[in-house]
């Protein structure tokens, strides 16, 4: 399938034939659920059914987590020579690189981002698998300093069954954080794929499979949260949970923890992050496009979305008006149309909540000055306009809540002391940004920012070398870089007495 600029209609029907069957992928193949339930999978382009995905509950789990486990005790992957996992895992790279087109195209069906944004994320997902295959034989123990009489190894292990439970605004590329770390340190994983957009992480387990990765290593049960996904999190046989989505289900899978097997979880959760520009930002159309692009990218659902502009009062005006100028090429547009830079909406439930939010902020006294409306109307999808709130007070909802859309608020700091307040008024500290020429400034707002990752001078730059993760309620743990792997294995302490 090569890509080019046919009309929608047509790629919606590529992305129909492309789509994997939607069961479950259970012990290295695909299998209805056993209750035989299935739902309505939908395309936010324009409201199509794609097809019907298997309804996981308890039961699926629990024959996936069997699977998992039994692959992990008998060391089928577990015990498999470093060198061996990696050339499987270099397998499944080469796959995903050799189908990047149809997963991109099932991608955008099913999440409605574009065209270009999901090869991107297809790119990125097999370039978060390479560098945790490239380390999987280079991640070596520790000797430890004892008496001569001792010998003390500090060795890492697997942990063993691993529950993925991912998101649907990367349904691709961030599945991959925990997956990748996961099997290149020798777990067995269960993922439990948004509902909303299960098609990429279950498309991912057919070219793992024809990597050689062995039965029951990798297992997808798609499946409600509120069911699969909470089945995963209270189970006595899974060891771990990697879970990325909103602050409050977060807060569910430590409470499952601590119902069950006290099971370490990993949280990377929502975000309300402050883009701050000071008076002497060293580009102020620079930074315009930048926050428009923090702001509207992804259709504002991104997790460390630049959705509060905290701009210092003396440029507030010149400043927001070269935003909404930036804000214009973020007009959406059809997903698989080659220039769109902002596709749909996820669904209807979400395109109401945005909805619904713009409302609450101009209820709240905040005024509205571009964009507010949903648009597209006539293609049946789920779009809405990049809308901008001026005049917004910190403690109003639209500055405190996370909304998951293209909603923007500009704030107004009297200077960079007020400036961090505002930006640390928060229950969330996923990320933040600072504009300023001056470096002393950078340094010292950078610091005093209550947030996992800072960024100056631009927004959401990302490397799968750093860590990613937020402060607050915004989550604990890190995922990408070789950190994430200390989240998939346990410390041993192996103390040999010499003396005997």
């Amino acid at each position: 399938m090569t890509l080019d600029t046919a009309i929608t209609t047509d790629w919606i029907d590529l992305a129909a034939a492309a789509a994997p069957e939607g069961g479950a992928f259970i012990d290295g193949a695909y299998v209805p659920a056993l209750s035989g339930e299935t739902v309505e999978n939908r395309s936010p382009v324009d409201g199509r059914v794609l097809n019907r995905i298997a309804a996981g509950v308890e039961a699926d789990v629990d024959r996936a987590v069997a699977a998992a486990r039994a692959a992990f005790d008998d060391g089928r992957w577990s015990a498999a020579a470093p060198r061996h996992r990696k050339r499987v895992l270099t397998a499944f790279v080469a796959g995903i690189r050799r189908d990047r087109v149809r997963l991109a195209t099932i991608l955008t069906a099913d999440s409605g981002k574009p065209i270009s944004a999901s090869l991107g994320e297809v790119d990125g997902a097999a370039a978060v698998l390479e560098f945790y295959t490239e380390a999987i034989d280079k991640w070596a123990g520790e000797v430890m300093p004892t008496p001569g009489s001792a010998l003390a190894l500090v060795t890492r292990e697997a942990l063993g069954v691993v529950g993925a439970v991912v998101p649907w605004n990367f349904p691709i590329g961030m599945p991959m954080w925990k997956i990748a770390p996961a099997l290149a340190t020798g777990n067995s994983v269960v993922v439990k794929p948004a509902e909303q957009a299960p098609l990429p992480v279950i498309a991912l387990a057919e070219l793992a499979a024809e990597a050689g990765l062995p039965d029951g290593v990798f297992n997808v049960v798609p499946g409600r949260g509120d069911r699969a996904g909470k089945a995963l999190g209270l189970h006595m046989d899974v060891d771990k949970i990697a879970f990325t989505g909103s602050t409050q289900v977060g807060k569910y899978f430590l409470q499952y923890a601590g119902q069950s097997n006290l099971k370490s979880v990993s949280l990377e959760c929502g975000g309300k992050s402050a883009n701050i520009v000071l008076a002497d930002a060293p580009d102020l159309r620079a930074a315009a496009k930048a926050a428009a692009l923090g702001g509207f990218v992804n259709g504002g659902q991104i997790c460390s979305a630049g959705s509060r502009l905290v701009v210092e009062e003396s440029i507030r005006d010149e400043f927001l008006e070269l935003v909404v100028e930036a804000s214009r090429i973020w007009a959406p547009g059809d997903p698989f149309a080659e220039d769109t830079l902002m596709g749909a909406i996820i669904d209807t439930e979400q395109l109401d909540r945005v909805s619904s939010y713009v409302e609450i902020g101009q209820q709240e006294g905040a005024r509205l000055v571009t964009g507010g409306s949903r648009t597209r109307l006539e293609t049946g999808g789920t779009y809405h306009e990049p809308t901008i709130f001026a005049e917004v007070d910190n403690r109003m909802r639209i500055a405190q809540e996370e909304i998951f859309g293209p909603v923007l608020s500009v704030i107004t700091a009297k200077d960079a002391d007020d400036a961090v307040r505002i930006a640390n008024d928060s229950d969330y500290g996923l990320a933040a940004a600072v504009w300023t020429s001056n470096v002393s400034t950078a340094h010292q707002v950078s610091r005093a920012l209550r947030a996992g990752t800072v960024w100056v001078n631009c927004y959401n730059q990302a490397d799968i070398n750093v860590p990613f993760g937020g402060y607050k309620q915004s989550g604990n743990g890190r995922d990408k870089s070789l950190h994430a792997l200390d989240q998939y294995t346990q410390l041993k302490t192996n103390w040999f007495n010499l003396d005997v």
